[in-house]
């Protein structure tokens, strides 16, 4: 049964100007290791790790806060590269509140020109 569904889209640049502190300040050290792995496209990286963030706020009905922090939810890839989120503190106790203990993720990203784009799906 799918208790949610979120998507988000950004746009790529707006990453661009982002200071170290910023990035380090969002974004884990493996996302940011994964974005300047791929120097030529690192913005668009980070913008679908962003919108991955947020789709999975909306999924759930909530939003950054006191009880999640940004590193609460990240961007990780399985071993043949695709995408998965890692959920951990008040991301976590806010996703078993809606979905109990056994909830599937399901994430996907995408750009296009300017723009990033993620969906996520939770189901129970």
């Amino acid at each position: 049964m799918i208790i949610g569904i979120g998507i988000d889209m950004v746009e790529c640049v707006r990453f661009l100007d982002w200071s170290a502190f910023k990035k380090q300040r969002i974004f884990t050290k493996k996302e940011l290791e994964h974005a300047e792995n791929d120097s030529a496209n690192s913005e668009r990286h980070l913008a679908n790790f962003w919108a991955a963030r947020e789709a999975f706020l909306k999924a759930i009905g909530t939003g950054f806060g006191d009880n999640i922090g940004f590193s609460d939810v990240s961007v990780t890839h399985n071993a043949v590269g695709r995408p998965e989120l890692l959920i951990v503190g008040g991301a976590k106790t806010a996703l078993k509140s809606i979905a109990g203990p056994d909830a599937r993720i399901f994430v996907s990203l995408t750009d296009q020109g300017d723009y990033c784009a993620a969906i996520v799906v939770i189901e129970k």
